[in-house]
């Protein structure tokens, strides 16, 4: 048997400090906790949590095409972004399945940065080289940059102490470059994947290694945590947001993952997959992605199957006792006709089957 080597992020040598647990996420060793899930994820609701997320793709497109190459291979309308601002969208394949979910950050005009999932950067990059003409460059720099997310309602004042940029002026959805934060050069951006407020700060591997523990230190008095994988998947799946390989895969389309503000099936640009998303759109879509949440005691889990009666009617894509809320909560993808918000299906839990009611999502607002 050969011994698969797990990728590593310039801070792994710092996680064991930390009491950091590791585990191996899709080919990376990342820290699933470091205190515990349950404190981790409470931490980031009510005060701050930094997580290590350095393992995400960072792909520069630039070149005289750049922005008709973005229409053509993203889903939402890349023409809107004005310089500093980013967006969420999806690239599709060509029967509207989805090759990833994915940040654009517009730096100027034909200049932008995509953010992409850490298990699809080889297959992304070799996706958008495929469909780029010779006027695009397309350059990923996964290697050159560190990534940190500082997230939770304290975010902003813990940062606030080791820049003088007025971070107030960075809004929802917007970004700045070049930002000296502790000595170092910072892009921040204000974005994130629990669901709070909260700041993603991109650098060199050696600023994220310096920056880690100067963030921890700075936040101290305001309680924050080192947060692992695991807080990461609670926060994010009570805020509703999909997570690629469960909620969104190439046989899961944006429409059916309840994505359908990220397709802009009006844009003027044809992008790839428009024809079938345009058909689900029109049609009805046959599956829908819905919460569910448990009337009897059991947690759905990923992979479960859904029944109403003797007929399986969807499967569960993530589920969990959700910290916040208290109850065993999760998302599946039904067939659109037991979609319906109050429908009482059952989980199949271990070989028996459990009741449980379809409810609106997000589970949680801030």
């Amino acid at each position: 048997m050969t011994e698969t080597t797990l990728k590593r992020t310039p801070l792994f040598d710092q996680y064991k400090a930390y009491g950091g647990k590791t585990i191996d996420f899709g080919g990376w060793e990342l820290p699933v906790q470091f205190s515990s899930i349950k404190a981790e994820h409470e931490a980031v609701r009510t005060k701050a949590g930094l997580f290590d997320v350095s393992h995400m793709g960072e792909v520069f497109v630039s070149g005289e095409g750049a922005l008709s190459f973005l229409q053509s291979l993203c889903t939402n309308d890349v023409s809107k972004l004005k310089d500093g601002q980013a967006q969420y969208t999806v690239m599709c394949y060509e029967n509207g399945g989805t090759v990833d979910d994915l940040l654009i950050y517009k730096r100027q005009d034909n200049d932008y940065l995509l953010v992409v999932n850490a298990s699809n950067i080889d297959k992304d990059v070799a996706w958008m080289k495929e469909h780029a003409a010779s006027d695009v460059h397309i350059d990923d720099r996964s290697s050159e940059y560190g990534l940190l997310a500082l997230q939770g309602p304290k975010s902003q004042e813990i940062l606030q102490k080791l820049t003088t940029e007025p971070l107030d002026e960075i809004k929802f959805f917007r970004f700045k470059e070049h930002v000296n934060v502790a000595g170092h050069d910072v892009l921040i951006s204000r974005t994130g994947y629990t669901g709070e407020d909260g700041f993603e700060l991109y650098a060199s591997p050696d600023a994220i290694v310096a920056l880690w523990p100067a963030i921890l230190e700075a936040g101290k008095e305001e309680g924050i945590v080192p947060a692992g994988l695991g807080a990461r998947d609670t926060l994010r799946f009570e805020a509703g947001l999909p997570l690629y390989g469960q909620e969104l895969s190439k046989d899961i389309s944006p429409l059916e993952a309840n994505l359908g503000f990220v397709v802009k099936l009006g844009k003027d640009a044809d992008f790839i997959g428009k024809e079938v998303l345009s058909a689900q759109k029109s049609n009805g879509i046959t599956r829908k992605l819905v919460g569910l949440e448990m009337i009897d005691k059991g947690i759905p889990r990923t992979g479960y199957k859904v029944y109403i009666e003797d007929e399986e009617v969807g499967e569960v894509t993530t589920g969990t006792q959700s910290p916040t809320l208290q109850k065993n909560i999760g998302f599946a993808l039904l067939a659109s006709e037991h979609a319906e918000v109050g429908t009482v299906v059952e989980v199949e839990v271990r070989n028996r089957r459990l009741k449980a009611t379809v409810i609106a999502t997000p589970f949680y607002k801030r």
